[in-house]
């Protein structure tokens, strides 16, 4: 046990003199690895006697302690010299101008929102919203959608297994029309609202995805005809589009929740072989493309809201946000939107600086 104690005197005075982590390193190898000098006499214990080993073992392991917390203690104290010339070395300059670090975008379905939100409100238009998990009521019945529509089979609509407490099946709502609705019944009439927001359906493609965004609007009042209906879309195209010449042409179409309904088609162009926007759809070199829906609110939706038919009408139409984007940003794919990719989010983005404002265009930030 004399050999013991000179071993970690030795050890003890060469690991107090050692110069930096790297000799440190060594020492440590040297008393502690698996060839170590200490690590050789914790292998000899299991030679010895059981009296022996009662003797001998906590000396051993105490030297092999003693090693092992001053070489914990040099390192820390090398450390900490480190710290301290770093700190003293490496100043950070404040006149500096700041590190260019990544910058966010805003999403191109968050600015066509805002660029929506913006030319309905300066036409009198109000923002409402809805819950997105609805009842089958607002996003059928009310909407004066048969039983047999359908939009209500399980594999176009995405249903919960459990119902509320008035029996009506829950669901992710298929359009934002329920929020028509609940805004009637809420806020009676006149009203004249816009309502955003995510609807899901079951259908994915190019240009399907199951959840998109959608738009609807809704106006309620006295005298309401079809010629507002189309001042209304009419002003909104030109204004979203920036061209004043956007022409729109109405078909008869069908929809449960209006009468008449109509389908808007609006001209288009061929420009360097593209599709834009504009001109006359008849004209040579021109055509027409199936923009929105729309139509005459029906009676009954109007009753359902608790709205008297006779003295209420309004118009409503609805457009997938997420078209309206691809349509005046020039996308191609409708997945893009939702698969996450820098570089397209860096090309497609928008500055949150770029506010949509209808003095300095809507787009002005595209």
């Amino acid at each position: 046990m004399t050999d013991l104690a000179q071993l970690q005197s030795d050890a003890l005075a060469r690991i107090e003199a050692a110069d930096d982590a790297e000799a440190l390193e060594a020492l440590r190898i040297e008393f502690l690895g698996k060839q170590g000098s200490i690590s050789a006499l914790m292998k000899t214990l299991g030679k010895m006697t059981p009296e022996e080993r009662q003797e001998q073992a906590p000396k051993i392991q105490g030297a092999r302690t003693a090693v092992a917390d001053a070489i914990t203690a040099r390192k820390e104290a090398f450390e900490a010299a480190e710290l301290e010339r770093k700190l003293a070395e490496e100043r950070l300059d404040l006149t500096l101008p700041a590190p260019q670090s990544p910058k966010g975008s805003v999403h191109p379905v968050s600015q066509v929102m805002d660029e929506l939100a913006e030319i309905f409100a300066d036409l009198g238009f109000s923002v409402a919203t809805g819950p997105e998990i609805e009842d089958d009521w607002h996003n059928f019945t009310a909407l004066n959608m048969a039983e047999t529509h359908p939009a209500r089979a399980m594999h176009d609509t995405f249903y919960f297994p459990d119902q509320d407490a008035d029996g009506n099946r829950m669901l992710l709502r298929t359009h934002t029309s329920p929020v028509q609705i609940r805004s009637m019944v809420k806020e009676g009439a006149p009203i004249r609202i816009i309502a955003p927001g995510r609807v899901y359906r079951s259908d994915s493609d190019a240009t399907h995805t199951p959840m998109f965004h959608q738009i609807e609007g809704l106006v309620i009042d006295r005298d309401i005809n079809l010629g507002h209906l189309k001042w209304t879309l009419e002003t909104f195209l030109k204004a979203f589009f920036e061209r004043d010449d956007i022409v729109l042409r109405l078909r008869p179409s069908y929809f449960p929740f209006t009468e008449p309904s109509v389908e808007v088609d609006v001209g288009w162009q061929d420009v360097k072989g593209r599709r834009v926007l504009g001109g006359d759809g008849d004209a040579p070199g021109h055509g027409w493309m199936e923009l929105l829906g729309s139509g005459m609110v029906n009676r009954r939706v109007i009753e359902f809201a608790g709205l008297d038919p006779d003295e209420w009408q309004g118009f409503a139409f609805g457009v997938g946000v997420d078209r309206l984007a691809m349509l005046k940003y020039g996308m191609d794919d409708l997945r893009a939107f939702f698969d996450g990719d820098q570089r397209w989010l860096d090309h497609y983005g928008f500055s949150p600086f770029d506010q949509p404002t209808l003095s300095a265009g809507v787009g002005a930030g595209a």
